[in-house]
């Protein structure tokens, strides 16, 4: 159910991603002045914020039945390997994120 909901979550924001990044390109922006257009945006830090913690659980939760299903593994590893999986994936998406919008006010 958890991963249905965060998919819930995700389709919108990849639907808003891919819009944004195709307007963008076709606008002739390059990378520089996207980051320079995303610095200090708390819109923009609470939009990517959201699509990374959505995706951490969904990565998490699909990689756990991944995991289940083709290695012999018992149930606390498999409990460890998917907190692991998503809080490194929640971890390293926030540190983008904060890069990206420099930390917004």
């Amino acid at each position: 159910m958890v991963q249905r909901l965060s998919a819930l979550v995700m389709a919108p924001l990849v639907v808003g991603h891919l819009a944004v990044m195709i307007y963008a390109v076709r606008g002739g922006l390059s990378a520089a002045e996207i980051l320079g257009r995303t610095q200090g945006s708390f819109g923009w830090a609470v939009f990517y914020g959201t699509f990374v913690l959505a995706v951490s659980v969904h990565a998490a939760i699909g990689l756990r039945v991944i995991i289940a299903e083709t290695l012999n593994v018992k149930a606390r590893l498999l409990d460890l390997m998917s907190w692991s999986i998503g809080l490194g994936l929640l971890a390293l998406g926030l540190r983008a994120v904060f890069a990206v919008t420099g930390g917004a006010q």
